[in-house]
This record gives C-alpha cells, sequence and structure tokens, in this order.
C-alpha cells in the first residue's frame, strides 16, 4: 500500500473504533461523505469489504476485525512514541484520560487535581465516571482508577488512598418509623437503597464481615441508583437505608442528619490505586499526576503479579 495511503487505514480505525461514521468523522475534523468515501475506497482497493452498515450501526467484518486487531495497535504505539517524544520538553503537557468511580473522582482526584492543574497549565485531564471495571487498554484510558482488590493483576499499581470502610446509613426521620437492624439479616426488612453495576448488570449485593464470617445480602427497596453521591443523598432525605463510603457520610453523622448502623459488621476493603499497563511508557505528565496522588502513609506502588 502507497505511504499516502495510511491516512485511509486511519479514517477505518476511527470509524471501526467508534462504531460510527457520525462520531468518527467528528472525530477527525471531516464530513461523513468524505469519511465514507475513503472507506468505500480502502475496500475497493483492498477487494474486501471491511465495515457492515445498516441504517442504525457500523460493525467491522470478519476482515475488518483481524485488520482493527493487527494494524490498531501499531498505530497506537506511534502515537504513544510521538508523545513520549513531545514530553522531553521543559514542562509536562499533554492529555490524561482516568477512568475511576464517583467517590474517587470527588474525595481523591478534585482535590489533587486543583493543584496540580495550576501548577502544571500544560496538563490536560479527561475524567470518565464508570462503575464498571473498564478495559483501560481497550477504551484508550492512561490510567483507572479502582480498588486495590479490583484491579488487575498485570497492572502496575500505585495506592492512592488509604483503606476504606463502609457505612449503612439512614435519616433520623426514616428511623422514627423503623427500628434499627441489629444484624445484616434484618435488612430484609427495612426499605434499602440499592447501587446497580453496569459490569455484572445486576444490583450491588450488600458485604459484610465480622469475626471471620462473611455475608452478603441483597436488599429490597423503592429506589435504585448508579452513583454514591444519588444514595447517599436519598439516605438524607429519609428514603432508606444506604450502603456507602464511611468517609462521605461521616460529616452527616457528626451533624446529626444521618444515624449509623451495623457499624460492627462493615467492612474495610483496600483502599483506591491508580493503574495502567505495565508494557506503557509513562509519560513527563502521567509521573507528575502518579507522584500527586501517591498515597504518602502506606506503601507506594507494587506490581500486581
Amino acid at each position: 500500500m502507497a505511504r499516502e495511503n495510511l491516512n485511509d487505514l486511519l479514517a477505518f480505525l476511527a470509524v471501526a473504533r467508534e462504531r460510527s461514521f457520525t462520531k468518527a468523522a467528528a472525530k477527525l475534523g471531516v464530513s461523513q461523505s468524505a469519511l465514507s468515501h475513503t472507506i468505500r475506497g480502502l475496500e475497493s482497493r483492498l477487494g474486501i469489504r471491511l465495515l457492515t452498515r445498516t441504517t442504525r450501526s457500523v460493525a467491522p467484518t470478519p476482515a475488518g476485525e483481524r485488520l482493527l486487531a493487527t494494524v490498531g495497535p501499531r498505530f497506537d504505539e506511534i502515537d504513544e512514541e510521538l508523545a513520549a517524544l513531545s514530553e522531553l520538553r521543559d514542562k509536562p503537557a499533554g492529555t490524561i484520560r482516568i477512568t475511576t468511580d464517583e467517590h474517587a473522582a470527588s474525595s481523591i482526584l478534585q482535590p489533587k487535581l486543583t493543584q496540580l492543574l495550576s501548577e502544571y497549565p500544560d496538563i490536560k485531564v479527561e475524567v470518565v465516571i464508570d462503575f464498571g471495571l473498564t478495559d483501560i487498554v481497550a477504551q484508550q484510558y492512561d490510567v483507572g482508577i479502582r480498588l486495590g482488590d479490583q484491579v488487575a493483576k498485570d497492572m502496575i499499581a500505585v495506592r492512592i488512598a488509604p483503606d476504606m470502610r463502609m457505612a449503612v446509613v439512614g435519616a433520623p426521620a426514616y428511623f422514627a418509623k423503623r427500628s434499627r437492624p441489629k444484624a445484616p439479616q434484618d435488612l430484609t426488612d427495612h426499605n434499602c437503597i440499592n447501587l446497580r453495576l453496569p459490569t455484572h448488570g445486576g444490583l450491588y449485593a450488600w458485604e459484610f464481615e465480622k469475626s471471620g464470617h462473611e455475608l452478603n445480602v441483597r436488599v429490597e427497596g423503592q429506589l435504585v441508583f448508579n452513583g454514591t453521591n444519588q444514595m447517599l443523598n436519598a439516605a438524607l432525605a429519609g428514603c432508606g437505608l444506604a450502603y456507602v463510603p464511611e468517609d462521605l457520610a461521616r460529616p452527616h453523622i457528626a451533624a446529626g442528619q444521618l444515624k449509623q448502623v451495623l457499624k460492627d459488621w462493615c467492612p474495610t476493603f483496600p483502599g483506591y490505586h491508580l493503574y495502567y499497563p505495565s508494557r506503557r511508557q509513562s509519560s513527563r505528565a502521567l509521573a507528575v499526576l502518579i507522584d500527586a496522588l501517591r498515597f504518602r502513609a502506606g506503601p507506594s506502588a507494587q506490581r500486581h503479579r
């Protein structure tokens, strides 16, 4: 293939990854008609159909999937090397894409990013909130942030927070009408606020532990959310019991707006870790971010094996 046709491969990669001519055209800064013409020309020269098009979707054919799997990573490696060269400038620069959950974003990222971005104006950060266990390589994120026991073993992980404890809380108005649960099994008689997890497509089972005895309880209630802040707000409004990170509820407990129950049953989880692929070369911008987020009082970093 002639060198001038490399742009056609980049156009195909954009469409195949976005699964949309509209999104790919916007990303490439070209018109949809021009992009469609480019793809047709590429398919004509190769003599094989690369994309299956319907009125609602676009998907790679088996040949397109093979081309995406073989050519895509090579272009990504070129982009990473060019980005690494750009980092040889005096100041760290570039965009860092992060996937994390809502709690980590508000309690850890936001406070640290405020100072970091002020000190390094050439660094840009894109934060995507997602409770799912995102494949950061496939989705082209630079790093992910999740609890320590959720990080894949082939990733480099850096602790950025202490261990996290959970809490079951409800408003005084709620307990004015309901007795306090004394054991996790009592939650079946309560109106509980559920959390939906996209990774498993179901509702999160509340986890408890006491004296080595572990217990998961699938609770019932009138409300289901996909974010902890919404669950907390519903609990504050007296809508039911919520199972949330203790540090999120602590100010409201101290102010008397929430009451904590089953405290001796609530477990502690490994704290948040920032993680990234071991084969990826760390840019100066990413190195600065990691140093800013690193949890100083605990283990600084570990390679999962």
